[in-house]
């Protein structure tokens, strides 16, 4: 079998020894051992993060090679790897499940907060009965989720 050594396009950027990266065209076009092997939008954040992880793993780079040549944080190249080791592709291009509401102040105890706001109750000891951080009600009167009593409760 014979050896052919890697030809990569004179505007490829190296990554590693067997793998490059170019650009043309708003196209960024991923090339290893000479043989492309992906390519996505300028702009696709996910597909960079995807594909980079994926080269992590694959042991075709290591990640502070893609910090070096993309020059983005050690702490983001972790972070992005971990989930596509934890979830595949799924963690890049799953639908977004967040529904801009918070998480634990909702239905029932968003309405039973209220009640002990209306009441004038603390924030602090209502953030302890009911289990939850005072912050967290703090940031629901902050968003209008939640009103506070403006006049001291008639005893």
């Amino acid at each position: 079998m014979q050896i052919t050594l890697p030809i990569f396009p004179l505007e490829t950027t190296l990554i590693s020894p067997c793998a490059g990266v170019y650009e043309k065209d708003g196209i960024v076009q991923y090339i290893v051992n000479g043989l492309p092997s992906f390519s996505h939008g300028k702009d696709d954040h996910n597909s960079f993060r995807f594909y980079t992880s994926n080269l992590v793993h694959q042991h075709l780079c290591r990640k502070s090679e893609i910090e070096r040549c993309f020059q983005v944080s050690e702490s983001s190249v972790t972070r992005y790897y971990k989930m596509f080791v934890a979830s595949g592709g799924r963690a890049f291009f799953a639908a977004d499940t967040r529904s801009g509401r918070p998480n634990k102040l909702v239905g029932d105890k968003l309405h039973c907060v209220q009640l002990k706001l209306d009441k004038g109750q603390s924030n602090s000891s209502i953030a302890r009965e009911e289990g939850i951080s005072e912050s967290a009600i703090r940031y629901a009167l902050k968003q209008g989720y939640l009103k506070k009593n403006l006049a001291p409760a008639q005893r």
